[in-house]
């Protein structure tokens, strides 16, 4: 199989929203059983695929997207890359692979491409931020694959009840 890696353009968006949709499946089915449903609720409302489709839309608009285009013109993954103005780094918004083309190294190609973007930019120093529940395994492997050194940290949700 052959990836180029290309700027995308607005007839990818739909494309790339729904193999998003695809691809994070499994990623917020193990957010949602790691934080329980009406915490998952309060983060991602009811419907996760509305909120991951916004958020996705939103990247084409305001960040640097490339897609992974395999054979024949499939659009396989994609990457958005936020480079603040007047910052020393860049950063991995958004990444995902279609889970037809998972393991076959597009994830990786992608990274790279992202990294690069960076550095001719004159970014020093690229971040990439994810999950740590099981779904998001493939990712962190991805990105210490690419020599991403991971800072552990812990976030904490409490959801509060109004009656008291």
């Amino acid at each position: 199989m052959t990836i180029l890696i290309r700027a995308a353009v607005a007839a990818d968006e739909d494309r790339v929203v729904e193999l998003s949709l695809r691809a994070w499946e499994p990623v917020f089915a193990s957010m949602r059983a790691v934080v329980g449903p009406a915490l998952f609720r309060q983060l991602f409302t009811e419907d996760w695929r509305r909120y991951q489709e916004k958020d996705v839309r939103r990247a084409f608009g305001t960040y640097q997207v490339w897609v992974a285009e395999a054979d024949g013109g499939e659009v396989a993954g994609f990457t958005a890359v936020d480079l603040p103005e007047g910052e020393p780094h860049g950063e991995i918004f958004m990444i995902a692979v279609d889970p037809a083309h998972q393991g076959r190294g597009v994830g990786s190609r992608l990274t790279n491409h992202a990294v690069e973007s960076m550095r001719t930019a004159g970014r020093q120093l690229a971040i990439v931020n994810t999950g740590g529940d099981p779904g998001h395994a493939p990712a962190r492997a991805t990105y210490e694959k690419a020599g991403f050194t991971s800072l552990p940290s812990e976030q904490y949700f409490l959801l509060l009840d109004p009656a008291k």
